[in-house]
């Protein structure tokens, strides 16, 4: 019998699980993980932690069915564990802020390129009233998110008023009075979505924008408010807007993003597992087949279980729809397969592609002590033995995750494949390139010539960001001094974007080297600058150390100017004698050590591997042009 819908799952469902009913338990915990997936995610605006609440939500579930009296509550009784473990997860990691003073533990910026509002933009492809809602989000209070989350999903359907009110601890009348004040501060922040995205040219507020960093706050709400309600122009911003309700309607639930997964938990209620072989009438269709998990996996959870999966082997897996579920102890899975390491075996490749419109830096950013990575091995195969054909991954996607591009056959079916959520081109173009559903263009201001009217018309139409000057520190790149970059750079923050600093080539993080100057003459005139742009090339092919470099190069630059960081292009090639590349093994493993770094990493806003095209020699690309992912791409459409 199936769920039923607004008052939740079947209450017969609830009863067998809370009796011991392994799959009737499997089955509750399946339905019951995009609720508190979007409780979460909202409450949390998709931080990384959102995988852990989760989990942790769903193991207390599974722990306290037994005790829940009334079947009938379970609803209501889920979304109160979700809200309470979103609060107990603030209060431990205020408390936790307070206690660290290392800058790598410092405290967490909201990422506009991944959080919750921007998937629900890119995944639903918003009209413009709706992408304002979801762009709106980002300006509330955590209080107010966590209500929004639970709001959005009494309008769509998934929860009753009564639901909402349990979850927060209040009488019907005093949820409506919060929900009222929490629409009143969306509205109040719609309109300062549209101020800032109108283009309209009130010269104040462009005034005040130049010392934004680009990441709402409750300080920037404030003084972005009152200009808003004191400007004549900005004010009529907010004509013409459709009632909020009638916008969230239409949004649909978020999906649960692939590769979730909910393993090794601790202590599973005796009853969940004792009950193996009991088979349920009342169990909806498609619901057999479920496999329950091994009782070896009764250890303790690893917390960022989530970031890789060879943390610990996965028990079984059933599919449910378009999800695959893990039974009981390992619990929950979306979309999921297990990671298996990369083939030795490559597919052949097709001949050399088309050289990039810029060749990589010439000088890691990282001095270190270089170990000789060992040399391929020449020795050919027996003629009889072919390549084992390379295993099928499943592409993982992450709002960080990026790619350089450039022109190629079969450029188009290979960014889409490769799981990049973002690319761009060291252009305000992407002619010939067909941008994937799943991504987004990011344009550049390359050099001195491309500061033209129609190169910034261009910037101004392909989306919120911008990137700044390419490698100016190079003489074969854009090659201009910190002075001239500065005389420039009004005419690229007229263009009205997030924008990034120019991306030196090395050196980032010195006193006094170019992006030194260049940063310290901006702050002394005024002039924007939102994140700060980098690339980085290391020689050292050992995995653990090359990592360990990048993370370094990192922490520094942002120990030194406190912005967010997007790492545009990175690879390991050793330019400290010509240019030497690694293996493919060892390109591939650089690949998901670093972007597993990268990940964690709050203040790492998105990062881009240089590049996409592979030529038929050794290189760091990740897709040839007969379409067959290399050792690298394999890695790269993993990576999370």
């Amino acid at each position: 019998m199936p769920g039923t819908g607004r008052g939740g799952p079947d209450t017969a469902m609830v009863e067998a699980a809370r009796g011991g009913d392994q799959r009737a338990l499997d089955a509750l915990v399946a339905d019951s993980l995009p609720l508190v997936y979007n409780i979460v995610g909202r409450a949390l605006n998709g931080h990384n932690d959102v995988d852990d609440v989760v989990q942790e939500t769903l193991l207390r579930v599974v722990r306290g069915l037994p005790t829940l009296r009334d079947p009938e509550a379970f609803r209501s009784w889920l979304v109160a564990i979700a809200v309470r473990q979103v609060r107990d997860r603030e209060q431990d990691r205020s408390a936790t802020q307070k206690r660290r003073a290392d800058l790598d533990t410092a405290d967490e910026m909201p990422d506009p390129a991944s959080d919750f509002a921007a998937l629900t933009i890119l995944r639903l492809g918003l009209t413009d009233q709706r992408r304002e809602v979801a762009e709106a989000t980002r300006w509330l209070d955590a209080d107010d998110r966590g209500l929004l989350a639970l709001w959005w999903l009494e309008e769509t359907g998934e929860l009753r008023r009564t639901d909402l009110a349990g979850a927060l601890g209040l009488s019907g009348r005093h949820a409506a009075v919060r929900v009222q004040r929490m629409k009143e501060q969306m509205q109040l922040a719609r309109t300062i979505v549209r101020a800032l995205g109108s283009g309209s040219g009130c010269a104040e507020l462009r005034a005040m924008t130049w010392n934004w960093d680009g990441v709402p706050s409750p300080l920037w709400r404030k003084r972005f408010a009152r200009h808003v309600r004191d400007c004549a122009d900005c004010g009529r911003s907010g004509q013409g807007m459709l009632p909020i309700d009638r916008l969230l309607a239409g949004m649909p639930l978020l999906p649960v993003p692939a590769g979730f997964v909910l393993q090794h938990f601790q202590a599973i209620p005796p009853a969940a597992s004792e009950a193996a072989a009991h088979a349920a009438s009342h169990l909806p269709p498609g619901r057999s087949g479920v496999h329950r998990a091994s009782q070896a996996l009764r250890q303790e959870r690893p917390r960022g279980v989530f970031s890789a999966l060879s943390h610990g082997p996965v028990a079984g897996t059933a599919a449910v729809g378009a999800a695959a579920i893990v039974a009981v102890g390992v619990l929950v899975a979306a979309n999921l397969s297990p990671q298996k390491p990369a083939a030795q075996g490559v597919a052949p490749q097709a001949a050399a592609t088309a050289l990039p419109p810029k060749s990589p830096s010439p000088s890691a950013s990282v001095k270190a002590s270089r170990k000789p990575s060992p040399k391929p091995s020449k020795k050919a195969s027996p003629k009889a033995t072919k390549p084992a054909p390379p295993p099928p991954v499943v592409v993982a996607k992450s709002a960080k995750k990026g790619v350089g591009v450039w022109g190629m056959p079969g450029v188009s079916a290979a960014l889409k494949k490769s799981g990049a959520s973002w690319y761009y081109t060291w252009s305000t173009t992407h002619d010939g390139i067909a941008t994937p559903a799943s991504a987004t263009f990011v344009p550049m201001i390359w050099g001195t010539d491309s500061v033209t009217s129609q190169n910034l018309a261009k910037a101004k139409a392909a989306g919120p960001y911008l990137l700044g000057f390419n490698e100016p520190d190079m003489g074969a790149q854009s090659n201009m001094t910190p002075e001239k970059a500065l005389s420039l750079w009004p005419k690229l923050m007229s263009a009205g974007k997030v924008l990034g600093s120019p991306a030196v080539a090395y050196g980032g993080d010195r006193a006094g080297g170019w992006l030194d100057k260049f940063m310290s003459g901006a702050k002394a005139k005024g002039y924007r600058v939102d994140f700060i742009t980098l690339h980085w090339y290391g020689g050292d092919f050992n995995t653990a150390n090359a990592t360990n470099q990048l993370k370094s190069y990192i922490q520094a630059v942002y120990k030194r100017y406190h912005k967010p960081i997007w790492l545009t292009e990175f690879a390991l090639i050793d330019f400290s004698n010509g240019t030497r590349f690694p293996t493919d093994s060892q390109q591939a493993a650089f690949v998901t050590s670093s972007t597993k770094m990268l990940a964690g990493l709050p203040y790492v806003q998105r990062y881009a591997w240089f590049g996409l095209p592979a030529d038929k020699k050794p290189g760091t690309g990740l897709f040839t042009t007969a379409g067959a992912a290399t050792p690298a791409g394999r890695a790269f459409q993993a990576a999370r």
